[in-house]
């Protein structure tokens, strides 16, 4: 992760609270090997995303949203030894053809196993759809922005398998590319929180004397 990462001099611990991720999918490629034929998006989904033509983007919910709220943070100055948590979005996409498949709601996360990160469908099928190659990424203190190559996960691969839609393992095969742009703000850090409790608790016991 290293290599495509770019940070700041500055060290400042932040979280992504707004933004949207843009996605361009290969459609053509997707209903050639599924059957699965594009039927459009949900409402709020914004077209085209800033991919350009053929793109989409969904909104990056905020960390106070009732549901699906965004827990992605890090320090500017050290991403790769402190981020955590995940990008949440609003928004589906819709599938007809050899069936009617929703996916939406997406997730994208580290996973340990793969060693990287993932997009997962929190709509319907609950898996991760996509593993994702980072191609850059710059986790500055305003913002967060990461490119990535998008490629089946081999959970979806084997949904794919089971739901009939082909026989073939399609794990690993491209189908598109992904851009994140977060907007950030600057978050305590846990060694704030622990003074601001331990004076919390200093306050209450001098009252209490």
């Amino acid at each position: 992760m290293a290599a495509v990462v770019s940070c700041g001099a500055s060290a400042d611990f932040v979280g992504v609270v707004g933004g949207q991720t843009n996605v361009l999918l290969d459609f053509d490629l997707i209903e050639g090997a599924t059957g699965l034929a594009f039927d459009g998006v949900s409402e709020g989904v914004i077209a085209p995303g800033n991919l350009g033509p053929g793109s989409v983007a969904f909104g990056i919910t905020s960390p106070y949203a009732a549901g699906l709220p965004t827990t992605f943070n890090y320090d500017s100055g050290d991403f790769g030894g402190t981020f955590a948590g995940t990008i949440e979005h609003r928004g589906a996409v819709f599938f007809s053809g050899a069936a009617d498949v929703a996916v939406g709601n997406f997730s994208i996360a580290y996973d340990a196993a793969t060693e990287g990160f993932q997009v997962i469908d929190t709509l319907d099928l609950g898996i991760a759809l996509f593993d994702v190659e980072l191609t850059d990424a710059t986790p500055a203190v305003d913002t967060f922005e990461a490119n990535g190559n998008l490629s089946i996960s081999g959970a979806f691969a084997q949904a794919l398998i089971q739901l009939e839609l082909t026989t073939t393992d399609l794990t690993g095969v491209g189908v598109g590319v992904a851009y994140i742009q977060g907007l950030n703000q600057a978050v305590p850090t846990p060694g704030v929180l622990a003074l601001a409790a331990i004076g919390a608790v200093g306050t209450r016991r001098r009252r209490r004397d």
